[in-house]
């Protein structure tokens, strides 16, 4: 894919980031290069080069020299604290770590119990320790390592998972199953050479990732940004006519909320493909309106995509059926399935609630040193996601809740989306986690965390009292706790567990 792009597009720009760019030719000459210094450094096929980044040229640029060479990539998340960096690290068993200066305080810290690294190379102002980046690809050769190249069964990244449900895991992903990806999300979004994609969110995470991979099956141009500023987005849309972003529904939410829309031409935006989470129905009417129907949702995990609810299902329609579906998560991807199963993995019928699981040329090959997690996930060929959900008759998946996030109060099962969903609908609610919390009579009970919007007077009561007429009566919060922000993971999601340990140490 990089050597037809350099070959076909050598003067088309293949990313952008502020002020910098890498053509699809300087692209692959600054892989080549790289791969051939981390050759040189010791690095051999199938051995794992470690990079802590944000968005940037250079993290592309290792991805690149991984993709073209048959190294591994194993993402580090910058967002983690340096003990939870030296798991990843000293888990992958990484013998070269790239990192951007900003970190060097992070990985000072750990760097006497990295014992299998053996060169540290920075991305702008070097310690004594680390190696320049530009010192060091500068000793590579422009036409890369004398190396085979990968097979597809060959790994191709490590990305670690947000470790909601314990330390992060090491996602084994696969050249065939990274290509299949990137040509099925290309066809999905209908990409071509002349689109232009805005990524703001990190490329350590998988979503993203998959996005810029579309892109590049197409030999277009991917736009980089480093943080989320919801005017710069707004300003890159109009300048450069962007055509298609990824975004969590929480950043959607943002740029609706940014003065800046009404002023914007972002008339060249055709695609704006949200994951993460689906969006809550008060949101996307309003995403809709501002829009227009431009949105399609991608439902999938860092092990493996899933499902996809298309442009032509995004729109506002009077017709019952339509409306519900709007909610869905779509339909499988081509290529790929999805079924509900109970806990003895039989397959339940339409409208069922179960483990929403899927299958594919897309998955994973299983969890870096962790067996036990694999065989538990992987079973009889499904993926099994610890979602819950049900299929209606229509073929159309609907995400209920986390396995692990499902309430149990007095007998009832309660869905903490459902609840999030009653609560959302107040014009003064702008973000909201519901969980379970220890109740001696009900053995659970409802708890929701609210953000409001600024100056809003919302109570409690006033909470509780909405939801009487939306849900039943034994769904609803028995307590309401307002907060001024939701912790969030880098995929998007809201962190509930910790939230659920703030609870506890009585930080709210």
């Amino acid at each position: 894919m990089l050597l037809r792009n350099a070959l076909r597009y050598a003067d088309r720009p293949a990313f952008v980031c502020g002020d910098r760019s890498l053509s699809h030719g300087e692209f692959l000459a600054s892989a080549h290069r790289l791969a051939s210094a981390l050759h040189a450094a010791g690095v051999d096929r199938q051995d794992r080069v470690a990079v802590l980044s944000m968005n940037s040229l250079e993290l592309a640029t290792v991805y690149g020299a991984c993709e073209l060479h048959g190294f591994v990539a194993a993402t580090v998340n910058f967002r983690l604290a340096p003990m939870e960096m030296r798991h990843i690290i000293s888990d992958s068993g990484a013998r070269v770590l790239v990192f951007e200066s900003v970190f060097t305080d992070q990985i000072a810290a750990i760097r006497d119990d990295l014992d299998q690294v053996e060169r540290f190379v920075v991305i702008g102002g070097a310690p004594d320790w680390a190696e320049p980046w530009a010192d060091f690809i500068a000793g590579g050769k422009a036409d890369g390592p004398d190396l085979p190249p990968p097979e597809p069964d060959d790994l191709c990244y490590l990305i670690y998972t947000s470790g909601t449900t314990g330390r992060p895991k090491g996602c084994m992903l696969e050249h065939k199953a990274e290509v299949a990806t990137a040509s099925i999300i290309a066809a999905a979004m209908q990409l071509a050479g002349q689109d232009r994609t805005l990524l703001m969110m990190p490329l350590f995470h998988i979503g993203a990732k998959a996005i810029a991979l579309a892109q590049q099956w197409v030999g277009g141009v991917v736009h980089l940004h480093r943080t989320y500023d919801p005017a710069a987005i707004l300003a890159d849309i109009e300048t450069h006519r962007i055509t298609a972003t990824h975004m969590a529904p929480t950043l959607v939410q943002g740029l609706l909320d940014c003065p800046d829309i009404e002023t914007r031409d972002i008339s060249s935006l055709r695609t704006l493909l949200y994951s993460a989470a689906p969006m809550p129905p008060v949101l996307l009417d309003r995403a809709l309106r501002a829009f227009g129907p431009i949105f399609q949702q991608m439902y999938g995990q860092t092990e493996g995509i899933g499902t996809l609810l298309p442009v032509s299902a995004h729109s506002l329609s009077d017709d019952a059926g339509a409306r519900r579906r709007l909610y869905s998560i779509g339909h499988a991807f081509i290529g790929c399935e999805i079924a509900i199963l109970d806990d003895a993995h039989r397959q339940l019928p339409a409208g069922e609630i179960g483990e929403i699981c899927i299958r594919g040329p897309v998955m994973m090959r299983g969890y870096w040193n962790n067996s036990a997690a694999t065989l538990a996930t992987l079973r009889d060929g499904w993926l099994h996601t610890g979602d819950v959900g049900h299929i209606d008759a229509d073929g159309y998946a609907y995400l209920v809740d986390r396995k692990k996030d499902v309430i149990i109060s007095g007998g009832e099962n309660i869905y903490s989306r459902e609840v999030e969903d009653a609560i959302l609908a107040h014009p003064d609610v702008t973000g909201v986690a519901v969980i379970g919390t220890p109740d001696a009579k009900w053995g659970e009970a409802v708890l929701s965390a609210v953000v409001t919007r600024p100056g809003s007077t919302l109570s409690e009561a006033d909470v509780i009292e909405h939801c009487r007429t939306l849900i039943a009566g034994y769904k609803r919060p028995r307590r309401v706790v307002f907060v001024d922000s939701l912790p969030t993971l880098p995929s998007g999601k809201i962190n509930k567990p910790a939230l659920r340990d703030a609870l506890r140490q009585g930080e709210i």
